[in-house]
């Protein structure tokens, strides 16, 4: 928590980066998203499908 505290307080223009997942550039790239989204875009399928 230190190192985070100094880096606010002496970089200039210092704050937190943010640790959502549809902020990371890794996890886009590999397609994960928010489990959210991941929600809502299963809910906007018209049909879902019961495997076997």
């Amino acid at each position: 928590m230190v190192f985070f505290l100094v880096r606010v307080l002496f970089v200039k223009q210092g704050e937190f980066k943010s640790q959502h997942i549809h902020d990371s550039e890794a996890m886009k790239e590999r397609g994960i998203h928010c489990v959210i989204d991941q929600d809502r875009e299963m809910r906007s399928q018209k049909t879902l499908k019961i495997k076997d």
